[in-house]
């Protein structure tokens, strides 16, 4: 899957959290999504206005959460174990695990 065709397949599937999606769907979402919040950061310190990030970012962040179950349902595992990089005392080792489960091969679903 190419870029554009990720961006619209993730917006496209706004909410959804049921689905598998693939490892280049995600990854090239989740580039999509930090490009929008570097530019929205550079715009808000520019402008001393922070407020700018946000309004750029937040509308990107339930799909960002729905790509992410649906990339961790492709592994076999819970949508919730992405929950594990919030929380405040293990958020890095939540991360770093979080990170090992996305680049992980999704399960080959022919029978």
């Amino acid at each position: 899957m190419d870029f554009i065709t990720s961006i619209k397949t993730c917006l496209k599937k706004y909410g959804d959290f049921n689905g598998r999606a693939s490892r280049s769907e995600f990854w090239y979402f989740y580039l999509f999504v930090l490009i929008v919040a570097a530019l929205g950061w550079f715009i808000a310190v520019q402008t001393y206005l922070i407020a700018i990030a946000y309004i750029l970012w937040i509308p990107f962040l339930i799909p960002f959460w729905a790509a992410a179950a649906r990339r961790l349902h492709d592994t076999n595992k819970s949508g919730w174990l992405q929950i594990i990089g919030y929380i405040p005392i293990v958020n890095w080792i939540g991360g770093i695990v979080l990170i090992v489960f996305y680049c992980t091969a999704g399960e080959n679903k022919k029978k």
